[in-house]
């Protein structure tokens, strides 16, 4: 499997894009990050790492990564868009906690088996698919009581 910085260096190449130092910077900190980050909590992990980098740098370099495959943008319900990897990392849906804002991936073979069949009944072609479900976590659901 080639690795992220090959993906994305094939991608700048073949896109007409300059390859830049400050790009390759915030892909790394991103494939660091396993949680579904903002640009300003990437901008922040960024800073310390290079304080040179701005912020409309690390929104640029998002938007490329997503466009180079590596990356999903998605929002919560929150209004605040959010990253989240595809690389090396198998296809998911979210719960989301409407009072933490806790997120949990999860991923069911049962799920996509039933997307599949509900797709070929209805003779639809599938281009991309996100399920989010919104609800109380555990946590939350002990606190309040």
């Amino acid at each position: 499997m080639k690795s992220a910085k090959d993906i994305l260096r094939r991608y700048l190449k073949s896109n007409g894009l300059l390859y830049s130092r400050q790009r390759e910077q915030v892909l790394d900190i991103f494939l660091k990050t396993e949680k579904h980050s903002t640009i300003n909590d990437l901008y922040e992990l960024v800073r310390k790492k290079n304080t040179k980098i701005g912020l409309a740098t690390v929104y640029r370099s998002m938007k490329v990564i997503c466009d180079a495959g590596l990356a999903r943008e998605t929002d919560f319900g929150d209004g605040a868009r959010r990253y989240e990897h595809k690389y090396k990392h198998q296809h998911h849906h979210h719960l989301v906690c409407i009072k933490c804002g806790r997120i949990v991936e999860i991923a069911s073979p049962r799920l996509e088996q039933i997307q599949r069949q509900l797709a070929k009944k209805h003779d639809f072609t599938v281009s991309r698919d996100t399920m989010k479900m919104f609800g109380i976590c555990r946590a939350c659901k002990r606190k309040s009581k």
